[in-house]
């Protein structure tokens, strides 16, 4: 098949990526838990930088006029600024970054960005188990926690119209690998973070 041939997965794009990507999220998942980020505030100051770090890689995503013209209330669904909002409530100075981020201004490949999404937006949905454990620290949607706050509509509803619209672009088999390629990236940004904020913790 040429590459220039228009190829939707036999199921959604949503769920291929989730079978694609299970290890890796799995493994993500194993990592951080095993990093406490519950046991304290310190060490959910920690969990505060990992995500401050990779939201920062993805903050110009929903800027993008290409990207916000398929997918939904994409500026509506950013993070970064209320986990700078989370750091601060707790008077943590958020970290410095020793490199520029994953995506900035400007054009960017997006297949790829869409596979960064899949994961920002499916850490969101499962943001409810985590929002339980921060307010075992006094911690909640409006102080300390606001990133890990469900979307108004519900989080079922927030991530299903996302993936939707995820589901309806239409990509050859180049940008159906690129898609695949940017989440698990994505991942492994993420538990390259948490390997490094917990490893001396």
């Amino acid at each position: 098949m040429t590459t220039d041939t228009l190829e939707r997965p036999a199921e959604s794009r949503a769920k291929a990526l989730k079978a694609l990507t299970h290890e890796t999220h799995d493994k993500l998942d194993k990592s951080i838990m095993a990093g406490r980020p519950f046991e304290s505030r310190e060490r959910y100051g920690l969990f505060l930088k990992v995500q401050y770090l990779f939201h920062r890689d993805i903050e110009a995503l929903y800027s993008n006029p290409v990207l916000d013209g398929m997918l939904p209330d994409l500026e509506g669904r950013r993070r970064f600024a209320q986990v700078a909002q989370d750091l601060a409530d707790l008077g943590i100075t958020p970290p410095d970054a020793t490199q520029p981020p994953a995506f900035e201004g400007g054009e960017v490949d997006i297949p790829t960005a869409m596979g960064w999404l899949y994961v920002a937006e499916g850490s969101n949905m499962g943001a409810a188990f985590l929002l339980k454990a921060a307010a075992g620290l006094g911690l909640s949607e409006t102080f300390g926690a606001h990133h890990l706050a469900g979307a108004p509509e519900g989080r079922g509803l927030h991530w299903r119209t996302f993936t939707a619209a995820l589901d309806k672009v239409d990509l050859d088999e180049a940008g159906e690998a690129r898609v695949a390629a940017g989440a698990e990236a994505a991942f492994h940004r993420v538990h390259g973070l948490v390997t490094q904020m917990f490893a001396n913790a």
